[in-house]
């Protein structure tokens, strides 16, 4: 066995000292393992937790505002699409027929115009209005031998575009806007309208439809070429 009383009083001492030491530091660190968490990082966290939770919300909110977005803006182009389409459509000339180049003469409700049934129900001299080339306002005339004749007149008068309407009792034409005048064939008599009323081709086809084909040859009243190609 070890004698203490042999080792020097101090170092006894010394010992005792370092010992307690040991104890005060193990007794330290098992405090601190079972310490609280901070209150301020309990905060920090709670803070995060709430972020998290509203980037989350946010996302879905966002999400369905666009898809509702998507459904609004294709609910408004459907409606301006049903709208538009037959305002358009409204200035678009009806289809053209009867052979290349040329179109069914219509009525005024867009109905094709027979010849046998036109003749039938038109007097000799008559000059009427018929739906023609491009969807212009063009004359169908009546010879006085209760035939067809073999050209139309486009009824838009060559000064500022007014319809030309005729007259029965002067036989011609007369502007109502600024008072030029066409003969009865459109040939200008009167000014301000520079240029005679345009020519088209007046047929039928097998059907016995009224055909508008294009005038493309010598205007035959100025003996020039066509202006209106």
């Amino acid at each position: 066995s070890i004698n203490i009383n042999k080792f020097p009083r101090s170092f006894i001492k010394t010992k005792g000292i370092m010992k307690s030491f040991s104890v005060f530091i193990t007794i330290l660190a098992t405090a601190s393992a079972f310490a609280p968490t901070p209150i301020k990082n309990v905060q920090r966290n709670a803070v995060a937790l709430q972020m998290a939770n509203a980037d989350a919300e946010f996302y879905i909110d966002q999400e369905r505002r666009n898809v509702m977005n998507l459904i609004l803006v294709g609910s408004a182009g459907v409606t301006i699409a049903g709208l538009a389409i037959p305002f358009i459509a409204f200035f678009v000339p009806p289809g053209s027929g009867g052979g290349a180049g040329g179109s069914a003469a219509k009525d005024a409700l867009g109905n094709g115009i027979q010849l046998k049934d036109y003749l039938e129900t038109k007097p000799a001299g008559d000059r009427s209005l018929a739906q023609g080339l491009k969807g212009d306002a063009t004359y169908l005339i009546v010879k006085p031998d209760k035939t067809l004749e073999s050209y139309g007149l486009n009824a838009v008068c060559t000064h500022l575009g007014c319809v030309v309407p005729w007259s029965a009792p002067n036989n011609k034409f007369m502007c109502p806007c600024h008072g030029s005048q066409y003969s009865a064939t459109g040939a200008v008599v009167r000014g301000p309208a520079p240029l005679p009323l345009a020519l088209a081709h007046c047929e039928t086809d097998e059907s016995g439809a009224i055909i508008f084909k294009p005038w493309t040859e010598i205007d035959f009243r100025t003996e020039k070429k066509a202006w209106w190609n």
